[in-house]
């Protein structure tokens, strides 16, 4: 099996409420559309330094974390921030690999998106059809 991409744009939570409550503009909700590598051997959702700052995004606290080369390391977390899938959502933190080159989309947000990887047509899917499946 290939490697899996799908676009998603990613955006700033605080900044979705403050223009909720007019405090700015809608268009000045800091907002990021990347191509995502989909990881299913990853466990959260991972973006560079770089993404952090465009998004303005606050670091929430850090967190041990093992890469796929094998280092061990602090990782510093930040949110909140929602990725959204096509007119899918899901709100989470991101593990922040400074000069990490790949934004990754791993089993948490997969999962909060209701999404699966299709390693025949190489491309994410609905899990569940065009439907999200909410499981309470």
């Amino acid at each position: 099996m290939g490697f899996v991409y799908s676009e998603i744009t990613l955006k700033n939570v605080n900044d979705q409420i403050m223009a909720k409550n007019g405090n700015i503009k809608d268009e000045d909700v800091r907002t990021v559309t990347v191509n995502a590598l989909a990881d299913t051997g990853a466990y959260t959702l991972v973006i560079n330094e770089d993404i952090r700052e465009k998004l303005g995004l606050e670091i929430t606290g850090k967190r041990h974390r093992k890469l796929a080369d094998g280092k061990r390391s602090l990782y510093d977390t930040a949110g909140p921030l929602e990725i959204c899938w096509k007119d899918r959502r899901f709100i989470m933190e991101a593990l922040i690999i400074p000069d990490g080159e790949n934004t990754l989309l791993g089993a948490l947000p997969l999962e909060g998106l209701d999404l699966i990887v299709d390693p025949v047509k190489q491309e994410l899917t609905g899990a569940h059809g065009e439907e999200m499946l909410y499981y309470v």
